[in-house]
């Protein structure tokens, strides 16, 4: 079988646009992009605007980080334990916790997103995304659309940090902050690995002084003041 090349690949348009998906679903696709520490209120502040979305008639689906570890992103050995790769391909296609596979994970699921934008949803992902240049370009990839520029709301869960070790869901601060005193280190976000703060989100929610409710309330008068839901 003779190899295919990409200049053999091609884009196929659509005859859907996305004016009719809105008209359809009383609502204009985006991606809201929680990013924040680990423990910071990411995922809970998502899954929440996901049931009130819902339950105002609006489509929307909660794309969680560690949710999409389990499956698109999966790491080596969750890929192994599935017994459907190989060993081989186990390491080519899964991805792991270093620079350069938070920077995959974070290209995956930027164009996941704008997928689910595009069709009309709002996508709701909730990543640490540590790094600025890696949200930047998820922002690029949907601004640079071929049927035109999609939403893209930096949601900033500014949670301090003492706060987010304080409720340690997963019991990850005490294990990072065990290695590090132990002169190992295991590249944990804001314990021995940087966490870049979005220098212009669109909005900004902390956990610390904020309920939930009055997050989920932020966001949705700022979907509504776009003019992104439509009654």
């Amino acid at each position: 079988m003779s190899e295919l090349n990409a200049t053999q690949i091609f884009y196929h348009e659509g005859t859907v646009t996305r004016d009719e998906r809105a008209k359809l679903l009383k609502q204009s696709g985006a991606t809201l992009w929680f990013t924040g520490l680990s423990g910071s209120g990411k995922s809970t502040i998502a899954v929440a605007l996901e049931q009130v979305l819902i339950a105002r008639g609006h489509a929307a689906y909660t794309l969680d980080g560690d949710n999409i570890r389990f499956g698109l992103n999966a790491g080596p050995k969750i890929l192994m334990d599935t017994r459907k790769y190989s060993e081989e391909s186990a390491k080519k296609f899964g991805l792991a916790f270093s620079a350069a596979d938070r920077e995959e994970n974070i290209r995956r699921i930027g164009e996941v997103s704008k997928l689910f934008a595009d069709s009309g949803l709002f996508a709701l992902t909730s990543f640490i995304s540590p790094y600025r240049k890696d949200r930047d370009a998820a922002r690029a990839i949907h601004a640079d659309n071929k049927a035109g520029a999609i939403p893209f709301i930096e949601v900033f869960v500014n949670t301090p940090i003492g706060t987010c070790e304080e409720r340690d869901p997963k019991g990850l601060y005490k294990q990072a902050r065990a290695a590090v005193a132990a002169g190992k280190g295991m590249g944990f976000t804001g314990v021995d690995d940087p966490y870049e703060p979005p220098l212009n989100p669109e909005l900004t929610f902390d956990a610390a002084t904020q309920t939930v409710q009055e997050g989920v309330a932020m966001i949705i008068n700022y979907l509504q003041s776009k003019g992104l839901v439509r009654s």
